[in-house]
């Protein structure tokens, strides 16, 4: 058992979609200016993605929350900038309330022509986007041991998050369809469980030498020992319309390895809990986000999630006060009182459907037109 303390940094990725801010569908063939003046004003912190109506950003490897929030900030400012230049706007959501899948283009780029062509229609869905939390864990045997463990909050993490409730025009009825997108894909989901990182590097071995995947960056599970960094990184979150809630979540993860780092230290660890019991979870933060409660294993039955959340708060304080983030993790508390991003949106709907069907279409266009004012709000 390693006694040196993690370096803690962090770095944080955000993916966006771009929308025509005339017809607010999405811009299935953005002019390739944008990206360039993006990459060359950003520096390295701007990629292309899967499909060309995203664009994904990164900070650098920040030392502490406060950081990643100044960065994140203004790189959404940079992207919003060089988006009006070009005719378009970027909007912060997960699922984008009626755009068509069918109707998009993958980046001309090699490693996304094999991911078209192994996935096929699974791949071609894929008009979602995701936050990416990386915390610096420098030890390879930690990081797996806390991958097993930090998977019990990961559902907790996901309802603060959910902004994909539309697909295609129609409410999915779940607070986050970006996973049912998602989880199409092969090597997706919770991670297994591993003994050691040397486990965890047989596995991944087999499976490059059988010519399944290239290598472990083909692992697309909602939390992975990243195949570049020496971080463990968390999938699992919507992308937040708002810069502070992503940040909100990202304080909440960083805090949480640092509470079962501290555990460690002192001979502890968090109670494992099956796959199969923590996929109730997050299937239920999936459908419901915090709107019907989870499971406390613990005690064995369905708990208000305002209740958890103040037990997580609660459990993290020391570690937020030490990495001084006590005031981004309590931001959890606005997000429940307002509503994430899913349940904005669908207030922005059904008041502006109201009873009358014929006026679907101008509804789900007023749900863009608040995400695009979202995308910059706070900053």
């Amino acid at each position: 058992m390693t006694n040196s303390e993690p370096p803690f940094t962090i770095g944080v990725e955000e993916e966006y979609l771009l929308v025509d801010p005339t017809s607010r569908d999405v811009a299935s063939d953005p002019p390739a200016e944008f990206m360039d003046e993006c990459e060359r004003l950003l520096e390295g912190h701007a990629t292309p993605e899967f499909l060309r109506s995203q664009i994904e950003i990164g900070t650098s490897v920040c030392r502490n929350v406060k950081q990643a929030r100044e960065e994140l900030a203004q790189l959404r400012t940079t992207v919003a900038e060089v988006a009006v230049k070009h005719g378009l706007t970027p909007i912060a959501a997960s699922t984008h309330p009626f755009a068509d899948w069918a109707a998009q283009r993958h980046t001309d780029k090699e490693r996304y022509k094999v991911l078209a062509r192994d996935m096929q229609t699974t791949a071609r869905r894929m008009l979602i986007c995701g936050l990416h939390v990386h915390v610096g864990i420098d030890d390879d045997e930690l990081r797996i041991d806390l991958m097993n463990q930090v998977v019990y909050f990961l559902p907790h993490l996901l309802v603060l998050s959910t902004s994909s409730p539309f697909w295609q025009g129609r409410n999915t009825g779940l607070m986050s369809y970006r996973i049912s997108v998602f989880d199409e894909l092969p090597r997706t989901g919770l991670p297994e469980r591993f003994e050691s990182w040397g486990e965890y590097a047989r596995h991944v071995d087999v499976m490059t030498k059988a010519g399944l995947l290239e290598d472990a960056t083909k692992l697309w599970w909602d939390v992975r020992p990243s195949a570049r960094f020496p971080t463990l990184e968390m999938r699992i979150p919507d992308i937040c319309s708002r810069v502070d809630d992503s940040i909100c979540i990202a304080a909440l993860f960083i805090c949480l390895l640092s509470m079962l780092c501290r555990l460690r230290r002192s001979n502890q660890r968090w109670r494992l809990y099956s796959n199969l019991l923590v996929n109730e979870n997050r299937w239920r933060a999936q459908r419901y986000g915090y709107n019907e409660g989870l499971v406390d294993f613990g005690i064995g039955r369905v708990v208000p999630y305002a209740e958890l959340l103040e037990e997580i708060l609660e459990l993290v304080r020391e570690d937020a006060e030490r990495l001084d983030c006590l005031a981004e993790t309590e931001h959890a508390r606005d997000i429940l009182r307002r509503g994430t991003s899913a349940h904005r949106q669908l207030q922005i709907f059904e008041a502006a459907e109201g009873d009358n069907t014929e006026r679907h279409g101008a509804a789900l266009r007023a749900v863009v037109d608040w995400l695009i004012e979202e995308f910059t709000a706070g900053l």
